[in-house]
C-alpha cells in the first residue's frame, strides 16, 4: 500500500486511536475519568454525587473490582475514586497513582457521603454523566460513544465545552471505519513502515505480557490460565490461551498493571495481542514479522467490532480471539487465503458467546475465543472449512463479518436488553 494512499494513513490513525494504555475495566474507568473531570471543574469535594449510566455500562460495572480501591466493586466506588483521588490528566490511567490514605478516603467517602446512580434515558448504548453537588454549585460531565469522548462539561449550568455532535447516535470523532476489509488490513499490515506503529505496538507487547504473567503467578479470579495449563500442559496451543485468560483474570480482579486495549477493551487488548506474541516466540520469528501479525490481530478485531459497536450482547473476546487467529495465520506465513478461511471458520465456531458484563468468566470466554481462532487456523492448514450456507457463514469473508455484525448489531439487541433485566433482578 503506497504510503500516500489515504487508505494509509486511516489505518495509521485507527491504529493510534485504540492502542492506548488503560487500567483497570474500561467501563469503571470511563466513570472514574468523568468524576475526575468534574471534580476539577467544582474545585471542591463534593456533597453529592449523581452518576446517570446507560445499561450497558451498568451491566460492565455491576461485578468487577475497581483497581487501586481496595477491592471495591461498583459504580459508585469507581466514582469516588475518581473524585477523590483521580487525576483526570491520566485519562484511563486516571487512577493508577492512589496511595494507602487515599484509599482510606475512598472508603470513607462512601460510608459519608450520598452517591446515587441512575439509568440514562438517552437511548445510546454508551452515554454516561457524572453530576457533583457542592452547596449551592455543581458541575457536570458527560461522556457519549466511547470511553474517552467528552461531549459536555458544565459547571452551574453555564456551558464550558460541548461537542457539536453530542447527539449523533454514531460515534463521532473517530477515523471512518467503515472503509475497513480483511484485504486492505494485510496489504498495510505488510507496507507499513513500522517506525510510525513500533512504539504503539512494543507498548502493547510490554504492558500484555505482564499483566499475563502475572495473572499466572498470582491467585486472581478464577486462574483460568493455571487451570488450562494444569490440566493440558504446556503446549503452544494451550499456553497461548492460558496467557491471554490470565492477563484477564488479573484485570477483571483488581490488578493495578495497565493494558493496551483495542475496541475500547482491554479483554479485548490482551486477546488480541497475547497469543500472537506467544505463538512468535514459539515460532522465532523476528519483531518484524512479530509487528505485522499484531497489526493483522488488532485490525481484523478492530474490523469485527466496527459494525457491532462498543458495547453489545455480543462477546468482544470472539473478535479478539479470531483476530489473535488471523494474526497466528500470518505468523505461519499465512496471507489472504489463509487469513480468510482462518476467520471464518472460527466465526462458525464461537460467534454466539454473549456479554454478561465484565467479571472473572470472561477469561474462560477468552480461552474459548483463542482456541476457536487456533482451530480456525488449522483447520485450513488441513484442507479443511465451514462453507456458504453452513448457517450464518456465508461466501466471502467480508460477507461473513457483514452477517456477525448484524447478528450483533441488530439481532441480539433484545437479548441484550433481557441479559441487563437478568443481572439487575428485574
Amino acid at each position: 500500500m503506497d504510503h500516500t494512499d489515504k487508505r494509509y494513513h486511516a489505518y495509521l490513525h485507527i491504529l493510534q486511536e485504540e492502542l492506548i494504555p488503560a487500567m483497570g475495566c474500561t467501563e469503571p474507568i470511563a466513570i472514574a475519568y468523568a468524576a475526575a473531570k468534574a471534580r476539577q471543574v467544582l474545585g471542591s469535594l463534593p456533597d453529592l454525587v449523581l452518576i446517570e449510566a446507560s445499561d450497558n455500562i451498568i451491566k460492565n460495572v455491576k461485578s468487577v473490582v475497581v483497581p487501586n480501591t481496595g477491592n471495591l466493586r461498583g459504580i459508585e466506588a469507581s466514582a469516588v475514586a475518581g473524585i477523590v483521588a483521580g487525576d483526570a490528566d491520566k485519562i484511563l490511567e486516571v487512577i493508577s497513582s492512589v496511595n494507602e490514605d487515599e484509599r482510606a478516603k475512598i472508603k470513607q467517602f462512601l460510608e459519608s457521603r450520598e452517591v446515587k446512580v441512575r439509568r440514562s434515558n438517552s437511548g445510546l448504548t454508551f452515554d454516561l454523566t457524572v453530576t457533583l453537588f457542592s452547596g449551592g454549585s455543581k458541575a457536570c460531565v458527560r461522556i457519549s460513544h466511547f470511553h474517552t469522548h467528552i461531549v459536555s462539561i458544565t459547571k452551574d449550568d453555564k456551558i464550558i465545552y460541548q461537542s457539536r455532535d453530542c447527539d449523533r447516535i454514531k460515534a463521532p470523532g473517530l477515523t471512518d471505519r467503515s472503509m475497513m476489509n480483511v484485504t486492505d488490513i494485510l496489504e498495510f499490515a505488510g507496507s507499513v513502515d513500522l517506525s510510525h506503529v513500533e512504539d504503539l505496538l512494543q507498548r502493547q507487547i510490554d504492558y500484555n505480557t505482564r499483566i499475563a504473567e502475572e495473572g499466572l503467578r498470582g491467585n486472581w479470579g478464577a486462574n483460568i490460565g493455571s487451570v488450562l495449563l494444569d490440566i493440558w500442559g504446556n503446549d503452544i496451543k494451550v499456553r497461548a490461551k492460558a496467557l491471554a485468560a490470565a492477563g484477564s483474570d488479573a484485570r477483571m480482579s483488581g490488578c493495578e498493571l495497565p493494558v493496551v486495549i483495542v475496541s475500547g477493551s482491554g479483554n479485548q487488548g490482551i486477546t488480541a495481542s497475547v497469543p500472537v506474541i506467544e505463538f512468535a516466540k514459539e515460532l522465532g520469528v523476528d519483531k518484524e514479522t512479530l509487528f505485522r501479525a499484531l497489526i493483522v490481530s488488532n485490525l481484523v478485531t478492530i474490523h469485527q467490532k466496527t459494525s457491532i459497536g462498543r458495547l453489545s450482547a455480543y462477546c468482544g473476546a470472539v473478535s479478539a480471539g479470531i483476530g489473535a487467529g488471523a494474526g497466528i495465520a500470518w505468523l505461519h506465513g499465512g496471507r489472504f487465503k489463509e487469513v480468510a478461511h482462518t476467520i471464518v471458520n472460527a466465526l462458525a465456531i464461537v460467534s454466539g458467546i454473549i456479554c454478561d458484563g465484565a467479571k472473572p468468566s470472561c477469561a474462560a470466554k477468552i480461552a474459548f475465543s483463542v482456541e476457536a481462532g487456533i482451530l480456525g487456523f488449522y483447520m485450513y492448514q488441513k484442507g479443511k472449512q465451514f462453507y456458504g450456507g453452513d448457517g450464518i457463514v456465508t461466501k466471502g469473508v467480508e460477507n461473513t463479518i457483514a452477517n456477525i455484525g448484524r447478528l450483533g448489531r441488530d439481532g441480539m439487541r433484545e437479548t441484550d436488553k433481557e441479559i441487563i433485566r437478568i443481572m439487575m433482578g428485574d
